[in-house]
């Protein structure tokens, strides 16, 4: 997985991401140079199962971030710039919240649903003008070649074109199956799953869900494929210093539950429809990265090709019931440890250990 971190000047932007992957800004070489950092998806059952098995190895789920410069007209044009954005699984664009006279914003006060509105304009326009220039190429072809399949995707893009034109993102297209095959190609800016997340200062920390749910409320009717997700920047970087005790006590010191990094990283995960599942021995403890729905012999196939050709059936329990039961021994003796075959859905959270010939 892959999100692109993007933003205007002066939003915090790098410095979450320094928090996220902890990959500094000595990283950086040249204007429009991207960094690339990975961060551990947070999962305490691995924890739990580890206390089980007491493995030499925990493998979390991870997500690559991929920390853009300041979004604007110019880097939208630059090739290199569009071309690490495009290949994107997701994008996560940082919005200032905070208000800090000592650090200027670029348009002279803070604004974030105009900030947003600009931003969005953006990427709708750089995606017009691939529209545009597509559309001519298909206008040419269509003369000399007769093909459905070109016909077809003339008519999405004149769809598209139409969207673009009055401002709406991609996202806001329904697509089936085929028709969404003919546009991946684009990679389309504006059809990219997008999370905003809201950047707060240390004063309005207290109300971080409150202002979370203010936003979810204007932004995302009608957005759909969008998430919204608070965090205050100054929190996040005095935890990433902090003993996990004492970093629990300094949220809740705020009214805070859980680090605003760690609901980001969830709210990424919902915004691409991922869930994971676990494999635990005494040789690691492990999570997997899986499309919600995913059916046992897929899942088979994230841990190895070969157990999805050679699937037989997988042994499935909750994570708590493995927990709960000391391990799969105490589980067995209560039957408590269910045989599935290829088509049953896994759950998030799920304990699979695969059989395969």
């Amino acid at each position: 997985m892959k999100t692109a971190i993007i933003g205007l000047p002066m939003v915090g932007k790098t410095s979450l991401f320094t928090i996220l992957t902890g990959v500094h800004e000595a990283g950086r070489v040249g204007a429009m140079e991207t960094r690339i950092g990975v961060t551990k998806v947070p999962d305490t059952r691995l924890d739990a199962l580890a206390k089980i098995y007491e493995p030499p190895k925990i493998t979390h789920a991870t997500i690559e971030f991929v920390d853009f410069p300041s979004i604007s007209k110019e880097a939208l044009r630059e090739p290199s710039y569009l071309a690490s954005l495009r290949v994107a699984d997701s994008i996560a664009h940082v919005v200032r919240i905070f208000d800090d006279q000592s650090i200027p914003h670029e348009k002279g006060d803070v604004n974030p649903e105009r900030d947003i509105a600009d931003v969005d304009l953006e990427l709708i326009l750089s995606d017009l003008v691939v529209v545009e220039k597509r559309i001519e190429r298909l206008d040419k072809d269509r003369k000399k070649i007769k093909d459905p399949g070109l016909d077809r995707e003339y008519e999405l893009l004149i769809e598209a074109k139409a969207r673009l034109e009055d401002n709406q993102p991609l996202r806001t297209l329904e697509l089936n199956d085929d028709d969404e095959k003919r546009l991946r190609g684009f990679q389309f800016l504006s059809q990219k799953p997008i999370l905003y997340v809201l950047n707060l200062g240390e004063g309005d920390a207290s109300r971080l869900h409150e202002i979370e749910e203010e936003y979810r409320a204007k932004l995302l009717p009608g957005r759909p494929n969008a998430e919204v997700s608070a965090i205050c920047g100054n929190i996040e970087a005095e935890l990433v210093e902090l003993p996990a005790a004492e970093a629990q006590e300094y949220l809740t010191s705020y009214g805070l539950k859980e680090s605003g990094m760690n609901r980001m990283v969830q709210a990424v995960y919902r915004l691409l429809g991922l869930m994971s599942f676990l494999t635990a021995g005494e040789t690691e403890v492990r999570a997997w990265t899986i499309p919600i729905h995913s059916t046992a012999v897929k899942a088979a196939g994230a841990i190895h090709s070969d157990f999805e050709k050679k699937f037989i059936r997988a042994e499935v329990c909750n994570w708590k019931d493995l927990v709960a039961n000391n391990g799969y021994p105490g589980l067995r003796e209560k039957a408590q440890l269910k045989l599935e075959g290829k088509e049953y859905i896994v759950k998030d959270g799920d304990v699979l250990v695969i059989r395969h010939g």
